[in-house]
């Protein structure tokens, strides 16, 4: 059976000053590194083979901080992030020859993103309520195919990760490695979805708490057969 673990990056900035904080780029909190630095310390007999992330330095440091506190996460090899050759940003400049059997790749992607919120983001959670009611702002944030103003419902980051998922991530996971994905709320709850096989509307009333570990054993087929919280 490989591993496949799943985390939501540390408590942000912005997670701390109640903020909508979707796209933009908000790193870890002091506590927030407190958390992944805890998180580290539940898998430290999870021995974990590739990591992919999303592009935004929350979920990088995390998966940093998990990837780096024990050895025994990562086997003793080096986590090395390999950005994506296609992207017309990159100019080559992290190519080098070097002994990969003693590294430990990290694969950001832009499919695992946070949930786009459009016009909500940076505006305290709080005062949005104040201003448009909390049915309306339950609505943006709960339900599973209603956008927020200019942002994406959970169902639009659902048709973004999930097929990264099984393209990308599933692959090494029916090749026997174990993986860790270090994400957001919502881009792992629509992966929790297709795991665990939820309804529209059971998904609505999944949580995911910062930097807790989700733990799948996953076998050569790709089917999930046992599930962990590491509380």
């Amino acid at each position: 059976m490989s591993k496949l673990i799943l985390i939501r990056h540390g408590q942000s900035i912005w997670n701390a000053a109640n903020k909508f904080t979707g796209w933009v780029d908000v790193p870890l909190s002091k506590q927030g590194r407190a958390e992944a630095i805890a998180a580290a310390g539940k898998l430290q007999n999870y021995l974990v083979n590739v990591c992919f992330t999303s592009l935004l330095i929350r979920s990088i440091e995390t998966a940093i901080i998990c990837l780096t506190e024990y050895d025994s996460v990562n086997g003793g090899k080096t986590p090395i992030l390999h950005h994506d050759a296609d992207d017309p940003q990159w100019h080559g400049w992290d190519r080098y020859e070097g002994d990969h059997t003693q590294e430990l790749p990290i694969y950001p992607s832009a499919a695992l993103d946070e949930r786009y919120y459009g016009n909500l983001q940076g505006l305290n959670k709080a005062e949005t309520v104040e201003k448009f009611g909390q049915a309306q702002v339950t609505k943006w944030r709960r339900s599973y195919d209603v956008r927020p103003p200019s942002g994406e419902s959970l169902e639009d980051t659902l048709k973004r990760s999930v097929p990264y998922f099984r393209d990308r991530i599933l692959t090494h996971l029916k090749h026997g490695d174990n993986v860790l994905v270090a994400a957001h709320g919502n881009s792992l709850r629509s992966i929790i979805k297709e795991l665990d096989g939820l309804s529209n509307e059971e998904v609505i009333n999944l949580e995911l708490a910062t930097a807790v570990p989700i733990v799948y054993d996953v076998d050569s087929s790709g089917q999930v057969s046992h599930k962990l919280i590491l509380n």
